[in-house]
């Protein structure tokens, strides 16, 4: 079995304490590696490390550190299969879907790549007589991410690489429950020629984490999550002294209008609410379906979801793997069973399946409710599984409210052949992402990433230049070169 620790000051070591978590892999339900949990000592080591680190660093011009993220480029680029393999082992995708977070990942350091122009600063000549006046943007210092269980290389790449780039240094606590491939990002940060101390992994609980967001050591902290640890990390970290992003939960609606195209639609659906098993924060877990598609679409999803290839992720046939553990899948079915005695119609259910690849992996199937209304925990709740729910709704208007009084914001979506809809959809929905026909609108790496309302805390969105922002400081330098000194002046300064 596995012993697994953490990466501090550039080299991978099993951990002093004497706290352990089990790793699984969900496929099987066997337990693969023994987690050794970090003390707090074990954090002030890390934060120790990337303390000592960070002047050299932030003093390396962004050119040099450039060069680096690009050699780091390249080794995630041909450790592309190897990484997709330990997600899929850890967490259960699909292999496919395993790929695809590493190249959504991937997209970001790309962006960091040309952190030599993303620091660029502005300047304006003689903005006063012979006065001069520029911005720069500098590192904030000791940085830290805390990242969640369904993405265990994607997020913290949308972390990490941009603060690094910037100039600071960082301290990575993945989840406990899909730690191996983080700590391998480490180990090919380092490959690449990565100062020891400047990029350090820690694994651990609360322990861990309420060190990081207490010590004074720390300048900002990122975090994606669920809603009720977002506003716990964000309170902490503000209370602190700490910059914070805190990224939370969702309830992603996609609204279906009565011109949308069947096929499609199903299509788009059947990925967003059941690929990498519903665990993930953008997943589409409410159709709205407006008007006279709601039985058609109902009879399409039925007929595609009873076909869905429910397998090991490592299998070439799988669509969908199983949950990430125990607990939580059964937390998942406690939700079906919720719906079902609130009234909600279950078409599909998934609750139990029958395959010989299964074992005493920790599968379920795909779940479809129908009649779902407001009032259900169903509707309500974020359940971070394979499970749909359908509101109909008479008319669009109906639709848009149903979005906009809910307390999450994260992504929504909107299936049409109107560009009328879709244009006015797009102004008034109250959320931070928006798919035209598209069902998960993850934005590419030179944008950013975030919601609205209780699904994101801070202000600062996640990588593209909000994630620049949030990882420096802006410092203006006003500045006057002349022969003469003038005379004292004690009036507000003006430019002449």
């Amino acid at each position: 079995m596995n012993q697994l620790g953490h990466h501090i000051n550039g080299e991978t070591v099993t951990g002093r304490g004497d706290r352990h978590s089990a790793v699984f892999n969900p496929a099987t339900g066997l337990q693969t590696a023994q987690l050794t949990l970090a003390t707090g000592a074990e954090v002030e080591d890390a934060i120790q490390a990337a303390t000592r680190a960070l002047p050299s660093w932030s003093a390396t011009p962004a050119v040099r550190r450039a060069r680096i993220m690009m050699k780091f480029l390249q080794l995630l680029n041909d450790n592309i299969d190897e990484l997709a393999l330990l997600i899929s082992r850890e967490h259960g995708k699909v292999l496919d879907d395993a790929r695809g977070e590493v190249t959504r990942g991937i997209e970001v350091v790309e962006f960091a790549c040309g952190i030599p122009h993303l620091l660029k600063g502005e300047y304006s000549e003689n903005v006063g007589t012979r006065v001069d006046s520029w911005s720069v943007r500098q590192p904030v210092g000791v940085c830290a991410g805390i990242s969640p269980f369904n993405f265990p290389v994607m997020v913290p790449l949308w972390m990490f690489p941009i603060a690094i780039a910037c100039g600071n240094t960082f301290i990575m606590k993945p989840s406990e429950k899909d730690p191996t491939s983080t700590l391998r990002l480490a180990e090919l940060f380092a490959e690449a020629g990565l100062p020891a101390g400047v990029f350090n992994v820690v694994n651990g609980d609360k322990e861990a984490v309420d060190t990081l967001l207490t010590h004074p050591g720390i300048s900002a902290v990122s975090f994606v999550g669920s809603t009720p640890i977002a506003r716990y990390v964000q309170r902490v970290g503000i209370e602190h002294g700490k910059r914070v992003q805190a990224l939370g939960g969702a309830k992603n609606h996609a609204i279906i209008m009565p011109d949308a195209d069947l096929d499609s639609t199903v299509n788009a659906l059947m990925g967003a609410a059941y690929g990498s098993a519903g665990e993930r924060c953008m997943a589409i877990s409410v159709a709205v379906a407006v008007g006279d598609i709601a039985d058609p679409l109902m009879a399409a999803l039925k007929e595609r979801l009873e076909e869905l290839r429910v397998l090991p992720g490592t299998h070439p046939d799988a669509e969908m793997g199983p949950l990430v553990t125990r607990e939580h899948l059964d937390t998942v079915l406690s939700f079906v069973d919720s719906g079902l005695k609130e009234g909600a119609k279950l078409v599909v259910d998934g609750r139990r399946t029958d395959h010989p690849d299964h074992g005493d992996g920790f599968f379920m199937g795909g779940c479809l409710f129908d009649h779902v209304t407001p009032d259900m925990r169903i509707y309500q709740q974020e359940i971070f599984g394979p499970v749909l729910s359908v509101v109909r709704v008479d008319d669009y208007e109906q639709a848009l409210e149903l979005i906009n009084r809910h307390e999450y914001g994260n992504g929504t979506a909107i299936f049409t052949r109107e560009g009328h809809a879709a244009r006015e959809f797009a102004a008034r929905v109250q959320a931070g992402m928006v798919g035209i026909n598209v069902p998960i609108p993850v934005p590419m790496a030179f944008h950013s990433f975030g919601g609205w309302k209780g699904s994101l805390f801070g202000d600062h969105h996640m990588h593209g230049m909000e994630g620049v922002r949030f990882f420096t400081k802006l410092k203006t330098i006003t500045s006057r070169w002349q022969e003469n000194n003038t005379q004292s002046q004690f009036s507000m300064p003006t430019m002449k």
